[in-house]
């Protein structure tokens, strides 16, 4: 890890701009949501008129309103993709309901068009607050930058009209507006929302930089090397949207075999209807037989033999604490057999803290007398850094004493006086005059060899120990790595942009041995492809703007929910509210457990129409007794799915059982 800069209280983030406020999509501004609250309120309103015997002219005119407020649409979409030679599960939907009022199922036929309306409802919600975060990520980068010119003059300019060559100033605080190379200055950047980093990096003349970023406390003058359009934040807008759009249709199993089974029932129906009526049955007799054929085959039972256990499975991970965003993710989790993981604020609590404090042997100080003047000297600084070394003090409960004379230096450290004493923290590199053979240059290092960042503490120009500071791991990291790896029979995959001595060190942890480091977002992507190509199917699990491009492109994405970037927790499929790695396993636990009841209930269907259907074929099926077994068959596998709505269900983790 790089070791620390410029600690000196950072000013108010600004730039050019102010960070603006989130655009987000309003339920109500959506027409699917419009048209699915009004089929809502309607069927609302006239169910109590319906089940009290009231007055059939009004509960019909409300549930005739409500097949048209929340039929319409998708209906309207189904004729178009019937003209396309699609048979859409929407137009099945609506011919489902229009057929349960024709046999006097009217509440049914209802109560299918409320709940259709309403997931279409939800389908377009997630989509339009996808867009609108895909949009607000092109908000990091500044709207204007300081653009210097040949003749020493400077001018603020559109960061769109930047190119290739340009010169531009960065004060301190402020978003850098274009990717290109630090020419002279140095800082510390927060690198986070690209590589995903936990701690600011050093810059300096040479380096490169990243449109979004933010500078630190130093100023920077940063040649331009890319096109705004074609900056890393842009790419990753454009990977979102790619890999959102070429990803393979989402469509669950039951809707990829009802079209043909539904196309063949009509053919069937049909039949039924029009040979008896050839060789001379009456038109009574052969309408009856059609009809009851028709109710006996509908699909009824095998679309409920899908939805009420990815429902359930939903309602149970969200008692949990995990949000699945439909029932299609739902049923893609189950599927998963690869797991690639990020580091920072996923495997990690994405907040650095103190893990090492060692005094050097002659400077005759303990742990906490060492970390109490480092804490003092880095208390008027609000670096990530120095934030940590103060939390650290406090949870040991060390008083502070005060700070005189604080003095911050880009690219070495603090200083300041505590107690008489002039005490510097900062980077063993800058602060140590000859640092060849040091104890506490050696110390330095041995840390830095095990992913840890190295700070000095120097009192009168001496040094008098070293600090360790890392991102900490998450309790159940390991439980959980294990749990991947045994549910997918392979080891789980980390894809990070730290670096990779920092990864090695945590995949050792936590047992990983296929580390992947130092990536960007486009690099993310490419190791799920990869993966993919292989014949996997990829969970990535994430929570940075930088992962959500992998969270895109993969055959299902989890976003980690309190750190989560909004980008990430919007292009998700599901995200985990109370950051519990645990829950990870156990929903794709919940996934597999819901696709056996769904081939169960299929298989419950199948048989009741199998021999519903025959009875009317060979002999004579009364239609009531149609419609009950009909009906039957479908509260059968309603219930069976409902299953999954108990405790029991929820597969139990190792914090659970603690």
């Amino acid at each position: 890890m790089s070791s620390v800069l410029d600690q000196r209280p950072a000013p108010p983030v600004g730039g050019p701009r102010p960070a603006p406020l989130r655009r987000r999509t309003r339920v109500l501004a959506l027409p699917e949501a419009q048209w699915a609250l009004a089929a809502l309120v309607l069927f609302l309103l006239g169910l109590p008129v319906h089940l009290l015997g009231g007055p059939g002219w009004l509960w019909g005119t409300l549930f005739a309103a409500t097949y048209v407020t929340g039929g319409w649409e998708p209906g309207w979409e189904g004729l178009k993709a019937l003209r396309g030679n699609t048979l859409d599960v929407d137009l099945l939907m609506v011919v489902a309901a229009l057929g349960a009022a024709a046999i006097g199922q009217v509440l049914d036929g209802a109560l299918l068009i409320v709940i259709f309306a309403t997931s279409g409802a939800l389908e377009a919600l997630a989509t339009a607050r996808t867009a609108d975060s895909v949009r607000g990520l092109l908000d990091l980068a500044p709207a204007t930058a300081l653009r210097l010119l040949p003749d020493g003059t400077e001018e603020t300019v559109d960061t769109d009209r930047l190119a290739a060559g340009d010169t531009v100033l960065v004060r301190p605080g402020e978003r850098i507006g274009a990717d290109g190379r630090v020419v002279e200055g140095a800082s510390d950047v927060d690198q986070a929302t690209i590589t995903g980093e936990p701690l600011p990096v050093a810059r300096r003349a040479g380096d490169e930089v990243f449109a979004g970023t933010l500078n630190g406390t130093g100023a920077l003058r940063v040649r331009v090397e890319r096109d705004p359009s074609d900056s890393v934040i842009a790419r990753i807008v454009r990977m979102v949207e790619e890999a959102s759009e070429t990803k393979a249709p989402t469509q669950l199993f039951v809707e990829r075999i009802e079209q043909r089974y539904s196309i063949g029932m009509v053919i069937a129906t049909l039949a039924v209807f029009g040979v008896p009526l050839a060789f001379g049955d009456t038109l009574d007799a052969a309408l009856l037989r059609a009809m009851t054929f028709m109710i006996v085959a509908s699909p009824c039972a095998v679309v409920l033999s899908t939805m009420p256990p990815l429902l359930s499975a939903i309602a149970n991970a969200g008692r949990h604490g995990v949000l699945v965003k439909s029932a299609v993710v739902m049923e893609r989790l189950g599927q998963v057999d690869a797991v690639a993981l990020d580091k920072t604020g996923t495997l990690t609590e994405g907040t650095p803290r103190v893990t090492d404090i060692r005094p050097a042997t002659a400077s005759g100080l303990s742990d906490d007398e060492l970390l109490r003047l480092a804490a003092a000297a880095e208390h008027p600084s609000e670096h990530p850094v120095a934030r940590a070394i103060v939390d650290a003090a406090r949870a040991r409960g060390l008083d502070l004493p005060s700070a005189e004379d604080f003095l911050s230096t880009p690219g070495t450290g603090v200083s300041a006086k505590v107690k008489g004493r002039t005490v510097a923290v900062g980077s063993p590199a800058r602060l140590l005059d000859d640092p060849a053979g040091h104890p506490c240059s050696n110390a330095a290092a041995l840390l830095e060899e095990e992913g840890r960042t190295a700070v000095l503490v120097c009192v009168h120009g001496i040094p008098v120990g070293v600090l360790g500071i890392a991102d900490r791991l998450r309790e159940d990291a390991g439980a959980a790595v294990s749990a991947l790896g045994a549910l997918t029979s392979t080891a789980p995959i980390l894809v990070t942009g730290d670096n990779p001595r920092a990864a090695a060190r945590l995949a050792a942890e936590v047992g990983i041995t296929d580390v992947r480091a130092g990536l960007l977002p486009q690099g993310k992507v490419s190791a799920v492809r990869e993966t993919e190509k292989a014949g996997r199917k990829v969970l990535v699990v994430g929570d940075g703007v930088n992962d959500a491009p992998a969270l895109a492109a993969a055959h299902a994405g989890i976003a980690m929910g309190r750190a989560g970037s909004d980008l990430a927790l919007d292009t998700a499929d599901a995200v985990v509210v109370r950051d519990e790695l645990a829950a990870i396993p156990a929903v794709v636990r919940l996934s597999r457990t819901a696709r056996r009841l769904v081939v169960q209930n299929l298989s419950i269907a199948g048989g009741f129409i199998t021999v519903l259907a025959a009875w009317d074929l060979i002999g004579t099926l009364p239609l009531p007794l149609g419609v009950a077994g009909h009906e039957g068959s479908t509260v059968i596998v309603g219930l069976n799915g409902l299953r999954l709505l108990r405790e029991a269900a929820w597969p139990r983790t190792t914090k659970d059982a603690t």
